[in-house]
């Protein structure tokens, strides 16, 4: 009598102990791939704001970025740091990779601006004027896109500029400007828009004027290669598209 009212019980229990490790089987949420994305350091703020909306809209994946100057971010990419997709300033650096990663998309444009101490105190009106010799320019080092670009818009004009210093990227550039160690520097637009309450813009002429273009692409040494391109193909997108938009950035 006692064993057949213990199988009984037996029995009437194991239903119950089933649903409920279904119900742990269901609730159980996996992690998020995490994707890395190399990015150029005038990226830094719309990427932020991009990563968040495609986070939202893709809840299985998460982006984590790592901001520099894009011949940084090459250097990392030949050194094998892991990572997932690339975002440069300029073409040549990315074609420079073109063995490490799949067909490149322009995402994006931007151009040069002066950006001056804030309501510009020593009256700099051109690109001309950073030849004062009672100015302190800051300019981005040569091999650094904005540098390149800021090299060739001088040179074009015949303007002779000697930097009290090359920084790594154009947001060290700003960053000397906005704490007042240099007079003016060349940036990006989007740049100094982002720091308008520390700095003055002097307007670069188009005709005078260099355009960068950004080119994203997925990295072939990526792990999760099918989620890294979706990305990339997603920063070509309206949502994207009207980010980079509102933060000053050209159609690709």
């Amino acid at each position: 009598m006692h064993t057949r009212r213990a199988l009984l019980a037996a029995a009437l229990l194991i239903p119950v102990l089933a649903a409920c490790g279904g119900k742990d089987q269901t609730d159980a949420k996996e992690e998020p791939t995490d994707i890395r994305v190399l990015a150029a350091a005038s990226l830094t703020d719309v990427f932020k704001r991009a990563g968040a909306a495609y986070e939202k809209a893709h809840p299985d994946t998460k982006v984590t970025f790592s901001f520099a100057g894009s011949q940084e971010l090459a250097a990392q990419v030949r050194q094998g740091a892991p990572a997932d997709a690339l975002v440069t300033a300029d073409t040549k650096t990315m074609d420079d990779l073109k063995k490490e990663t799949d067909n490149p998309t322009v995402i994006a444009k931007n151009r040069l601006t002066i950006a001056t101490a804030k309501d510009n105190p020593k009256h700099i009106s051109s690109l001309q004027d950073l030849s004062r010799g009672d100015l302190k320019v800051v300019l981005a080092a040569p091999q650094v896109p904005v540098g390149r670009y800021s090299k060739k818009v001088l040179d074009q004009q015949h303007v002779t500029v000697k930097p009290v210093s090359q920084e790594p990227n154009v947001r060290a550039v700003l960053s000397k400007v906005s704490l007042g160690e240099a007079d003016a520097g060349i940036v990006y637009v989007t740049d100094a828009t982002t720091a308008k309450d520390k700095v003055t813009t002097t307007t670069i002429p188009d005709a005078q004027n260099a355009v960068a273009s950004y080119p994203a692409a997925t990295l072939k040494t990526s792990k999760h290669s099918t989620r890294a391109t979706d990305f990339v193909k997603w920063l070509s997108g309206t949502e994207a598209q009207k980010l980079l938009r509102e933060a000053g950035f050209q159609q690709p």
